[in-house]
């Protein structure tokens, strides 16, 4: 047999359970068991598998190979004399055009993944306070997703510090005036995934400069959600939502020039500096392993322009590809002082005002979207994206 991911390699190297497999793991179903629930009818020992890939590399035959994900994949490959063999591009996109089309039973699972990760968010949002703990929120997440017979899909950032994309340290404690940053999602037992953020005031008011902010990020998800449709490349939607931040911004004169070339030119990346999206699915982002190249871009080259080469997904959109909407606004202090130090976009950005905004933090709300025939619907249950929904969820 395969070795299956939550079984220890000695249940796997039997099909037969042993006493000693029963008293340690229990009594687990058999892999032909498992394999004939989802309509497997061939199963053999994986030392089999091992001896027909080594008569294999005897014949000099071509052994097709998906790219190592993780540190055991690497061990196994080598095992079976497959170290130094190079990933096989026909392998990853035979897999990627199979895995991007979800079928109505995936979508259906990945909705329930979807409705899961809106309870956490809603339950998050109504506990946040001045005094509680950035770890309490964290650790009332994970409960959700544990009572609905789940797990996180990616570690939770769940933090004071939104500035900081990927923030896992939880050991604050939130103080009136900060905003709290929430990106968490659960993943159900079939390993779907769901992946949504929200943005919250700690006293559940929000001052004026930040509703001022907050309502500049919540035009950007609007005007890329009205974008979803079939046909349209992402590349150009995130685009849509950068262009609707650099005119919002300069309004209360954070940027300034010809918005059309400040997004050509990537300047909006000082406040917006990752992508708009990724595929979801059997992993929160969805067949990462096999490269954006081939999930995101359909074999085209991507950016390596700052803040666009973040974009994991740029490619046409087909129906029954799911994917993120998630644009931000952020004020990082040390990129701020870096741009200003080396004269970056002085024609685009007003750094006197970036500067009154260095103890802002950041903004990010982030729904799931599916491509229909005729444009997008929303997955899973709808969370408080605006300033007055969050508010009102506060009540």
């Amino acid at each position: 047999e395969i070795m299956s991911g939550d079984w220890s390699s000695d249940v796997c190297s039997s099909d037969l359970l042993t006493i000693d497999h029963i008293i340690w793991m229990g009594n687990l179903p058999t892999l032909h068991e498992r394999a004939a629930k989802a309509g497997i009818n061939d199963v053999r020992p994986y030392n089999e598998f091992a001896r027909k890939i080594e008569d294999a590399i005897k014949a000099g035959r071509d052994i097709h190979i998906l790219p190592a994900y993780r540190a055991e994949h690497k061990l196994k490959l080598s095992d079976l004399g497959l170290g130094n063999t190079q990933p096989s591009i026909e392998f990853i996109k035979g897999v990627v055009n199979l895995r991007n089309y979800k079928s109505e039973e995936e979508i259906t699972e990945i909705e329930k993944a979807c409705d899961i990760t809106a309870d956490m968010h809603i339950a998050a949002i109504r506990m946040i306070q001045p005094g509680v703990t950035e770890a309490e929120v964290a650790a009332t997440i994970e409960y959700i997703a544990k009572k609905n017979n789940a797990e996180l899909s990616f570690p939770t950032i769940a933090t004071i510090n939104g500035q900081t994309l990927h923030n896992h340290y939880h050991g604050n404690k939130v103080k009136e005036g900060d905003l709290f940053l929430i990106d968490a999602g659960a993943e159900t037992q079939m390993g779907y995934a769901g992946d949504m953020s929200s943005t919250v005031a700690a006293t559940g008011v929000f001052t004026q400069r930040q509703k001022e902010i907050y309502e500049i990020q919540n035009l950007m998800h609007t005007k890329s959600v009205e974008a979803l449709r079939p046909g349209i490349r992402f590349e150009e939607v995130y685009d849509i939502s950068a262009l609707a931040m650099v005119e919002a911004m300069k309004e209360i004169g954070l940027m300034k020039g010809d918005a059309q070339e400040a997004v050509r030119r990537n300047a909006h990346a000082l406040f917006y500096p990752h992508g708009l999206g990724h595929m979801m699915g059997l992993d929160v982002h969805d067949m990462e392993n096999l490269g954006e190249k081939w999930v995101g871009y359909d074999g085209k080259d991507k950016s390596t322009e700052f803040g666009r080469k973040s974009l994991r997904l740029g490619r046409e959109l087909e129906p029954g590809f799911v994917h993120t909407i998630e644009p931000g606004i952020y004020f990082i202090p040390e990129l701020i002082d870096l741009w200003r130090s080396q004269k970056k976009f002085e024609e685009f950005i007003n750094y006197d005002v970036a500067e009154t905004y260095k103890d802002f933090g950041g903004i990010r709300n982030e729904e799931d979207y599916l491509i229909t025939e005729t444009g997008a619907r929303r997955l899973g249950k709808k969370i408080p994206l605006t300033p007055q929904e969050i508010e009102e969820c506060r009540k």
